[in-house]
């Protein structure tokens, strides 16, 4: 299928208003009211936003290393493309015509690939599409598929794989499979504040990340970290072993409660790391993922 034309966007996107707009189709009520009403599922064939000439500015790659496990170097960590995209699936989630609220929208996968390193102080094309929504077993899911270009060549290019919960097919293809992932070994403390401190790097202010209270309201028994962040600070752990040109892999499998603690482990064999993120009292994923060299 022929991938959506994008309209290009002159500001950047996000913000209260846009997150407002992506979270309102989710209340009862309200949702039924024009301008909030999404259009039906199965009329949805796709829709893409641009951003031309988005500068890597140094102050942000910073703040997102630090708060994620990075050092401070004159490249961009791995995931941080990201985050100047982050506002592009805003703007498509908080668009009429695509069928689902993002609360409740569950991040389930994501893929990068990396041609290169990014330098800081680069101007990068961005792109976010999202196509017709394709079967799960246990709903439905949509991707996001994000390109980073300079210079007329694609650097960058990851694909966030969301999954709405409904009525599923059983025979609909399965989803990333790791085999081979590690238990045990270094283990991580995290801060009740996490959550905040990563929403005001990326953006993302979803309140299932940000207080106990705002996380009970939506089904949570306390605030949660945020999937990228776990991805984000695995790719830290191991980011001085890659190369410039790889493929990262994840599957978020549970959230991780805030405060909590968690296990980080990572083996490598022919140059392919694969790795997880564990509950140490039992060993059970919360992230499942590899890393392959291109």
């Amino acid at each position: 299928m022929t991938a959506p034309e994008p309209t290009v966007l002159t500001r950047e996107p996000g913000g209260v208003g846009t997150l407002l707009r992506a979270a309102l189709p989710g209340v009862p009520g309200v949702n039924l009211l024009p301008g909030v009403r999404k259009g039906p599922a199965s009329a949805f064939t796709g829709l893409a936003f641009a951003r031309e000439g988005v500068e890597v500015r140094r102050a942000h790659v910073d703040a997102y290393a630090a708060v994620c496990g990075f050092p401070r170097k004159d490249t961009v960590p791995l995931p941080y493309p990201h985050l100047l995209a982050f506002g592009l699936h805003m703007a498509v989630m908080s668009d009429p015509a695509f069928p689902y609220p993002a609360i409740g929208t569950v991040h389930l996968e994501n893929s990068i690939i990396a041609h290169r390193a990014i330098v800081v102080g680069e101007l990068l094309d961005l792109q976010t599409s999202v196509g017709a929504p394709r079967p799960h077993a246990k709903g439905t899911l949509v991707d996001f598929v994000t390109t980073a270009t300079s210079a007329g060549e694609v650097a960058w290019e990851s694909t966030s794989t969301y999954l709405r919960r409904g009525q599923g097919d059983d025979d609909a293809a399965g989803g990333l499979v790791v085999e081979g992932a590690p238990s045990g070994g270094a283990e991580w403390r995290l801060p009740g504040d996490l959550g905040r401190r990563y929403a005001r790097v990326s953006g993302d202010f979803n309140p299932i990340h940000l207080h106990p209270l705002t996380a009970r309201a939506l089904g949570f028994p306390r605030q949660i970290a945020h999937g990228m962040w776990t991805l984000a600070r695995s790719v830290a752990a191991i980011e001085n072993r890659l190369p410039d040109a790889v493929t990262v892999e994840a599957v978020f499998k549970r959230p991780v409660l805030l405060p909590g603690t968690v296990t980080f482990a990572d083996t490598a064999e022919g140059g392919v790391h694969t790795f997880a993120l564990r509950d140490p009292r039992d060993g059970s994923p919360h992230l499942l993922g590899r890393a392959t060299p291109a």
